[in-house]
């Protein structure tokens, strides 16, 4: 081993004994710190007073217990305090509280996301599917976009071109620290009321204005931070970024040459005093991630907190990727004809000549996908290169790719998927893809519900979202949602198309992740049998498209 390798090495520190300690004449701790969390040992002065031994007695006297309340909280309350920490699950994680525990909000119950990154690098994107996924996991989430406010301020109002954005005219730069900084106010404003994840939304590409707001965020002690850097090294992404910008507010019914050519400046203005997050933020222990060419490459720094966990593992798992979602219901089983929730009963006559049909248009669909895919890649292709057999080729290729099928383990979501080819699919039956339990309401009408415990009926009625059913198997739409939670994680990294078979509530909740559903809307939208939705993740948003089945015609519709 040479000398470098050496100086490398870390010697794990010595743990002294009992032993060690009576040869050192070092003072023991006698009584568990645990046992009261309210005040800690003595001063290094106040040893003799711990332990001591009288002149004719070498045993210890009784040690003085400094681990009593303090009198403040003895005379008022005699209450201690403790922080509930850890794993927070809205509606499926409840803290036990007593009469003598004052449980305070947990330690990370907040968090402020502060985005970092030159312009056009895709930090809108990723705050978007940011905001959309921790609200559909029920953790109230909004964003404060720096460059909204700033459009509407009067004392920027006057010179919105690449000037404004000169790093080296402080006037401008006064200004715009001055709007992050208002902006963080809303956001702390808004967070100490009923919100749990503020995203702070702007370049924050220097490291004094980074500086500015984190020195804001430490009078708050509720408040988490979590840097997220988005960097784009790929140029054909950054020039599709570019005129993507064009038809944004502050270029928007302008003549586009001109608004390029002044984005490009001030591109160039940021660039000019960009520092990147690193050093700094590492000597001062703040948690971080870098994300490379859209989730290509991540960099994670000190990761604490429940929060900020779910954000960098949820970030690190989609793509750009274009594909197809379709999502639809089983086709109509025998329990729907009787309107009886639950079960596991097989399709009826009507819902296998739905399956038949299903299999017949998703492949339809697939072609005309993949020929719309060869079609954009031949776009792409050099004018010598684009010829009948490369296209004919492409066209192949995109038609080979892969293609997933998902379905419950239920009878009526199997059976749907009996008619599509397994050589050509990826067909996978997944019991996280389960319809809801219904408790003891299993094999009901709602009628019966009614009949039968009409106080069960009111309190769904009342709230869909958090009632659940009773029963030990019972469940409710948010312990759906955290069933489905690796499901939605698994259909953003995945690169291929595929087709979702599943159940109302289940729809109910995919759809409301994929179209971005308040928790208001979710419980109660319209999913009806035989429709299908088809939905392809785009830069600025989710298209969709919907298709009827027409029994009579045997065939889709679109609507």
């Amino acid at each position: 081993m040479d000398h470098s390798s050496a100086n490398r090495r870390r010697t794990l520190p010595v743990v002294k004994i009992e032993h060690d300690l009576e040869e050192e004449k070092l003072p023991k701790r006698v009584l568990p710190i645990l046992s009261a969390p309210h005040q800690s040992p003595p001063p290094d002065k106040q040893e003799d007073d711990i332990i001591s031994t009288t002149p004719n007695n070498n045993q210890p006297k009784a040690v003085k217990n400094w681990l009593k309340l303090n009198e403040e909280d003895t005379v008022k309350t005699n209450l201690r305090v403790r922080h509930s920490i850890g794993l927070d699950v809205p509606g499926a994680v409840h803290t036990i509280t007593t009469p003598k525990l004052k449980t305070e909000r947990q330690l990370d119950s907040k968090l402020v996301v502060i985005m970092v990154g030159l312009p056009a690098r895709g930090k809108s994107y990723l705050v978007k599917k940011l905001r959309r996924y921790l609200n559909w996991l029920q953790y109230e989430t909004k964003v404060f976009n720096v460059g909204n406010v700033r459009r509407v301020c009067e004392a920027s109002s006057q010179d919105q071109t690449a000037n404004f954005f000169d790093p080296n005219n402080q006037d401008t730069t006064r200004i715009r620290d001055e709007i992050a900084l208002s902006v963080l106010e809303q956001l702390i404003d808004w967070l100490k009321k009923d919100g749990r994840v503020a995203i702070h939304d702007a370049t924050n590409s220097t490291l004094a204005r980074r500086q500015l707001l984190i020195n804001r965020l430490a009078k708050e002690p509720e408040i988490r931070i979590l840097l997220i850097e988005s960097v784009c090294t790929d140029q054909e992404m950054l020039e599709r970024n570019f005129r993507l910008k064009l038809s944004g507010p502050d270029y928007k019914n302008k003549d586009p040459t001109q608004s390029l050519a002044d984005f490009r400046a001030r591109v160039a203005n940021y660039e000019k005093a960009y520092q990147p997050v690193g050093d700094w933020e590492e000597e001062n222990d703040i948690q971080f991630c870098k994300l490379i060419n859209v989730g290509k490459k991540v960099i994670a720094y000190n990761i604490s907190g429940y929060l900020s966990g779910q954000c960098i593992f949820y970030l690190m798992n989609f793509n750009l990727v274009e594909r197809q979602i379709f999502v639809t219901r089983h086709g109509e089983s025998e329990d729907n004809i009787t309107g009886r929730i639950g079960g596991d009963a097989p399709l009826s006559a009507t819902g296998r000549k739905f399956s038949k049909a299903l299999a017949r248009f998703v492949q339809e669909q697939r072609i005309k996908f993949a020929c719309e895919m060869a079609s954009k890649a031949a776009e792409l292709e050099p004018e010598e290169n684009r010829t009948a057999a490369s296209a004919l080729e492409k066209t192949v290729q995109y038609c080979n790719s892969p293609f997933t099928i998902w379905t419950s383990m239920l009878k009526r979501s199997m059976g749907t998927a009996e008619f599509f080819d397994p050589d050509d699919y990826d067909i996978k039956h997944i019991r996280f893809l389960n319809e809801i339990n219904s408790g003891i309401c299993e094999g009901m009408t709602y009628q019966e519900i009614q009949d039968k415990y009409p106080s069960e009926y009111k309190s769904r009625q009342a709230n869909k979202l958090f009632y659940r059913y009773p029963g030990i198997s019972g469940e409710s739409y948010i312990d759906v949602i955290h069933r489905l939670q690796p499901m939605i994680v698994e259909m953003e990294r995945m690169t291929q198309s595929c087709l979702i078979i599943t159940h109302r509530v289940v729809m109910r909740i995919l759809l409301g992740y994929l179209l971005d559903w308040t928790r208001e809307e979710m419980p109660h939208m319209m999913v009806p049998v035989h429709t299908v939705y088809e939905l392809r993740p785009k830069p600025y948003g989710t298209e969709l498209k919907k298709w009827q089945y027409i029994e009579e015609t045997d065939s889709f519709i679109e609507f």
